[in-house]
């Protein structure tokens, strides 16, 4: 049966949101082939190219990218108008595609991810939880939590909350090594250092100090939760993000030194493409995330708190 024009529009716009034929034809339940002659249709009627193709690589061109914010806007816009006439509840369905660093992903957003998918029967998710940089458009990502400053970008950020930078050390590293009360004091600490692959290591500067001594770094980690267990052995001091190191903290397994020298808090955000006429899923899941990711504490700055015991770094 032959495509009708909106169904070609809907299939130029999943291609497109997905960065390839073969996904975005799965999204509209139609064979890489058949999306292919769609959107091939599409082009020959506005006599345009809307897509830059490549073996390897699928990209908007101006006309497209022009033409896609348009397509969305008229399709969420008739989305809405169809369920306003017939009563219908606007029920997300699809695949979501969920991105968080790996540790955050697995203790905060995999919970998260559960309960939208519990309050929502038609719904299917994949979830990505690495510390590289995913690339939402290209690897065909609805959704990412980042924590770190954005860079200036065509994606859409909701806030959430920010978080500290800390510098931690086990009890009983710091009885053997001492209390460092001043990023100078490094120079006769040992450390845990973190990579990841590809990327420099994080080094050890702090606000306000021009050059500060490096501790040594006997041992070098390219996973948090190993960089956490290595802390919580004595095998040296760590730089973490807050919510690595809660556990530790509060039950006295770690301390948090060098209060005074923490950077500004990360900001973390929920981004994703095409603003406010993204897909209902994607609308869904950030307003449904963003309340409980705001209710965290260790979001709000809290939740690093010692127990009663411990002298405050």
């Amino acid at each position: 049966m032959a495509m009708d024009h909106l169904q070609r529009l809907r299939t130029f716009v999943a291609v497109a949101q997905a960065g390839s034929f073969a996904r975005g034809a799965t999204a509209q339940e139609l064979s890489a082939s058949a999306a292919t002659r769609a959107v091939a249709a599409l082009e020959r009627h506005l006599g345009a190219l809307l897509l830059q193709r490549t073996t390897r690589s699928l990209r908007l061109t101006e006309q497209g990218e022009a033409f896609l914010a348009d397509c969305l806007r008229i399709l969420a816009e008739l989305d809405q108008a169809e369920a306003a006439v017939t009563g219908a509840r606007h029920e997300p369905q699809g695949t979501l595609a969920v991105t968080a660093p790996a540790l955050f992903g697995s203790r905060h957003v995999a919970p998260l991810l559960f309960e939208f998918l519990d309050r929502h029967p038609q719904m299917r998710a994949r979830a990505l939880f690495t510390n590289r940089l995913v690339h939402l458009v290209d690897e065909g990502f609805d959704v990412s939590l980042r924590i770190a400053v954005l860079p200036d970008s065509s994606l859409t950020a909701v806030p959430v909350g920010h978080m500290r930078a800390v510098v931690v050390g086990s009890p009983d590293y710091l009885r053997r090594h001492g209390m460092p009360r001043h990023p100078a004091d490094l120079k006769s600490h040992r450390a845990i250092g973190f990579t990841i692959e590809g990327q420099d290591r994080s080094g050890w500067t702090f606000p306000g100090t021009r050059t500060s001594p490096a501790p040594t770094e006997r041992l070098v980690v390219n996973a948090n939760d190993v960089k956490v267990a290595a802390a919580v052995a004595g095998q040296g001091l760590a730089r973490a993000l807050a919510y690595q190191v809660t556990d530790e903290v509060r039950d006295g397994r770690l301390r948090v030194v060098l209060k005074n020298h923490e950077p500004p808090p990360l900001p973390v955000h929920l981004v994703y493409p095409a603003g406010r006429v993204a897909p209902a899923k994607v609308r869904e899941f950030v307003r449904f995330a963003s309340e409980r990711l705001r209710a965290l504490p260790v979001l709000q700055g809290r939740g690093l708190e010692a127990p009663r015991r411990a002298r405050e770094a």
